[in-house]
């Protein structure tokens, strides 16, 4: 499984940036982070009990918190601060994000929900 090689967050333009030791580079949007958060609160106990998130297009990374030489935990300015992200899950995240993205979009306007242009 690849490993970062670099964390970088870009507060202003609200993208996490990964690289990987296996060439990859992934940005990723801190909206994109806060809706697929690993925590319970997003993923419920079980299948099926998944919560969508909605109302994050303004969310902000505050804080990276470094979870042994596994994972790293995001501190959000929403003040949601649970769920661990692996490097094997930033990395599914990376890489599947066109699809990931995508299906959240239809989600959101299945629920009727319209997503706001971020600031």
């Amino acid at each position: 499984m690849p490993k970062p090689t670099n964390i970088s967050l870009h507060q202003k333009s609200r993208v996490l940036e990964i690289d990987f030791d296996d060439g990859k580079n992934f940005q990723l949007p801190c909206e994109y982070l806060r809706v697929y958060s690993p925590s319970a609160e997003v993923t419920g106990h079980g299948p099926g009990q998944e919560v969508l998130q909605l109302g994050k297009e303004d969310v902000n990374i505050t804080a990276i918190e470094p979870q042994g030489n596994y994972a790293i935990k995001l501190v959000f300015d929403d003040k949601h601060d649970t769920g661990l992200y692996t490097w094997e899950y930033l990395y599914e995240l990376g890489a599947d994000y066109d699809n990931k993205w995508q299906d959240y979009l239809e989600r959101v306007k299945q629920a009727g929900h319209e997503r706001k242009k971020p600031d």
